[in-house]
This record gives structure tokens, sequence and C-alpha cells, in this order.
């Protein structure tokens, strides 16, 4: 192994470990991932002693300022060169069972493997010069590496009794890495879901995002669903589930139609905003569902509803409130226009306001929009992506002719007060309402003539005269 400790960082490392006479080990996701084939460039020590006080003697070696300590949690970080490090001493640590603190004493380690989450995250390698490159393996995480299994070092209920989140973690790591989660460890998630309750929305949310940008992320959610954590962690999503049937008329399970567009979207994009608005793209349906003798089930206003529904969801789960809550928001609400263009004869006011609404989000829009296609006949699926084809070819050249998308009516607000002589009232926004309908329209040209002629018809409609010469 010790090709691979072959950066003078952990040449450093083992010469002040010698100097100070204490044992460091690299642990965790570094030695993970030679196993795997990846490249990290986060690195964490373990000493047997203080964290603290031999980052501090490393720091000195290297002439190094970029260290931070963080005494509350016996941890210490350094940037050196491309590396990121954070020293800490071996522990144990236990968890109260209201708490979400540890407690945390100075241990072996040993101690420090048996503490963590998996067998495939307790692999170190010794920077002692005694055994330099040495693999310490006490779990056979190794050999579970190699058969793609996620299993814990302890008793699992003890493990996530100690850190609920490793539940989570469980199931992110076997989403990312296409490992199962042995028949044990999956059990005990079932059994302990509700522990999860004690666990920082903010971490649980970590590990969501992470999960959210591997390649196939639908095998996670349906792991949170059979383990039982769904509903601790969207409900929104959860309430998707199950199909009804009245008459014999029945709908889609909206739950895994959701989960085929994520997947379908993840072959297209690594935005995670654009697949946590192919996640929620259809949250409005449960209470939107409705029976209609010889029509059917009918979800009319979901897409309105889903997009009210957005800023609660994401303030609830600590999301982001900015912009990305606002595309993501934009997304859910406008997900079903591309789908009607394509279903009926494709105007080109219907393509112009499409281009207005959506603006700069139109190629994610219109992506969201094709992943949404799903159905177990390859020649419907075919039919609708040929239609999109269509729809992204009129969105193109209505772009290139009339150059709609953000576009600003060319007749402002303050003019109108000017012409008129009028203080802010309802009859502005008649006025640009009206100048605007008519360019996405078509009646008129994006120009300043075309639109202030316009303006002077549609004031003489509403009884306003021109309080200044016109012209």
């Amino acid at each position: 192994m010790r090709e691979f400790l072959s950066s003078n960082i952990f040449k450093t490392i083992s010469e002040v470990a010698e100097i100070e006479g204490v044992d460091v080990y690299v642990i965790g996701g570094f030695v993970r991932d030679i196993f795997l084939h990846r490249k990290s460039k986060d690195i964490d020590i373990v000493v047997v002693g203080s964290g603290i006080d031999f980052a501090r003697q490393v720091a000195k070696h290297l002439r190094s300022k970029q260290v931070s300590y963080f005494k509350n949690f016996g941890t210490a970080q350094l940037k050196h060169n491309e590396w990121d490090i954070e020293f800490v001493g071996a522990r144990k640590e236990s968890y109260r069972l209201d708490s979400r603190k540890p407690i945390v004493e100075n241990g072996t380690l040993e101690d420090d493997q048996k503490r963590r989450d998996f067998t495939i995250n307790a692999l170190a390698l010794s920077l002692n010069k005694s055994n330099f490159g040495e693999l310490l393996d006490p779990f056979n995480g190794l050999n579970d590496l190699k058969q793609g299994i996620i299993r814990t070092p302890l008793e699992p209920t003890t493990t996530f009794s100690d850190d609920p989140l490793r539940m989570l973690r469980a199931i992110r790591f076997a989403t990312q890495l296409n490992f199962s989660i042995e028949d044990k460890s999956l059990a005990a998630i079932e059994q302990m879901a509700n522990r999860l309750t004690i666990v920082s929305v903010e971490r649980i949310m970590d590990e969501i995002n992470k999960m959210m940008m591997a390649d196939i992320p639908s095998t996670g959610w349906l792991l949170l669903d059979n383990t039982g954590l769904l509903p601790y962690i969207l409900p929104e999503l959860s309430a998707m589930k199950g199909v009804e049937n009245r008459n014999g008329i029945m709908h889609k399970d909206n739950f895994y139609h959701t989960l085929q567009v994520l997947d379908n979207l993840a072959t297209k994009s690594d935005d995670l905003w654009l697949r946590w608005a192919a996640l929620l793209h259809d949250i409005g349906k449960p209470k939107t569902k409705k029976f209609i003798p010889g029509q059917g089930w009918t979800f009319h206003g979901h897409d309105f509803l889903g997009a009210k529904m957005i800023p609660e969801v994401f303030r609830k789960h600590k999301l982001p409130l900015n912009e990305k809550m606002k595309f993501v928001q934009k997304m859910v609400l406008l997900h079903l226009r591309p789908i009607t263009l394509s279903q009926e004869e494709v105007t080109d006011s219907a393509i112009r306001r499409l281009l207005f609404d959506a603006g700069d989000d139109i190629n994610s829009l219109m992506t969201l929009c094709e992943a949404d296609i799903t159905s177990k006949n390859d020649m419907t699926v075919k039919k609708h992506l040929s239609n999109f084809r269509i729809v992204r070819k009129k969105l193109k050249e209505i772009e290139e002719k009339d150059a709609i998308r953000n576009f600003q009516p060319p007749i402002s607000g303050q003019l109108i007060m000017d012409t008129f002589g009028l203080s802010p009232c309802k009859e502005i926004g008649i006025i640009k309402n009206r100048i605007k309908d008519a360019i996405l329209d078509g009646e008129i040209r994006n120009d300043f003539n075309e639109a202030y002629s316009l303006m002077l018809k549609t004031a003489e409609e509403l009884g306003l005269k021109p309080t200044k010469p016109i012209g």
C-alpha cells in the first residue's frame, strides 16, 4: 500500500509522528477510495493522542498557516497544496437516546474503528515508521468492498443508535456506489426508523443531496421507502404512493412515476436543482386528485398547487430559499406547458408565451419535460419525443425571429404615467398587459412605435387622454 502514500504530505506526517512519539493512521474515505479506484483529496488522520496538538506540530513543520482548530470537537483542519486534511484524536463515541451530541472519550485505534459507520469506512493505513503503509482491517471491510456490501462494524442497532444519521448514510452509500445493504443492517434501519427524528434537518439534507447526485437516485428513494424512513424525510413524496381503483378505472402510481422521471433526468443533467424539480414536479397531485364519471381520474391544477407548495417544502427542509428555490418552483409551475404544446398544433403565440415565461430556463424546462415521458409502450415514448423535437425546433425559430426570451415591453409604466398625467393606478397595468399580450400573440412586433400606437389606442378605450403633445 506504500505506493498510495507516496505524496510528501504522508511522509511529513510520518516524520512528525516519529518525533512526537505518537501513532497516526489514515482512515476512512481516502483509504476506501483507493480500493474503489477513485481519487480523493480529503485525508482523515487519526492520532492516538491529541489531534489538535499533533496538527499544530504538522503545521509548524510545513510552515503552514492554513490550519483551523475546533476545540469543541477535538479536531483540526489543514489545507496543504491540493490536500484537505482533518486531524482527530482516536476516541470512543456514544449518544444518549434523546441527544444529537455524542459523549466523547479518548480511545485506541480499535475504539475509533468501532465507532465508524461502516466496515468500508473503518479501513486504516499506518503512517508509523515501524509499519508504514500496513492495512488495518479488523472488520473485513476490504472483502465488503469487493462484494459491494454496506455493513456496520458492530451490531447494526448499536451503530445506528450511536448516530441515527448512519441509517441514511447507509442508503446514500448504497445508492452512490451501487452496493447492497446487508440484511441485518437493513432490518435494523426499518426497526429504528423513528430515531432519525433526533437528527438535524441540515445533516439529513446534506446526505439527501449527495444521494440525489447518484447515477440512479431512485435506488435511494426506494430504500428510504422500504425501510420506513421516507415519511420522516419527505412526506410529500410518500403521499404520492398508491393507486386508487374506481369502477375499474385506475391512475398511475405517481410515486413510481416520479422516480422514473428522476432517473430519466439524471441521464441528461447533473444539475442538483433540476433533479429536485423532477422529484417534486407532481407533489400537487395527491391534493388535486379527483374522479369524474365518464372522464376518469384527473389532477387539474396540480402544477399550480405544486408550485405553491415549493417554498414551504424548501423552508421545512432547510433548503435554500433563494434563486434555487425559485428555479424549482418555476419548473414545477411550467412542467405541463411544453407537454401540452407537443400534443397540439404548435402556434407561434403559444411558443412566444412559453419563451417569455420560462426565460433563460427554457432548456432546463424542456429537459425536465422530456424526462417526464414515461410509458411501458416504446412507441408512445418515441411519438412524444418526436413531438418534443418539433417543439424545440419551433422554440429556436421563434427565438431567433422575435427575441422573446426575457424581453421587456418597449413601453414603460413611467412613460404611460407621463403621457397621461397619471399616478400609479390599475389602468397602467391594463395598458402594459395589453401591449405585452399583443407582442406575444403576434399582433404587433416588439417595436417601440407599434407599441406606442397601441398604448394610445388602449388608453383612448379606457377614457384617458394625453396631457402633453404626442410625438
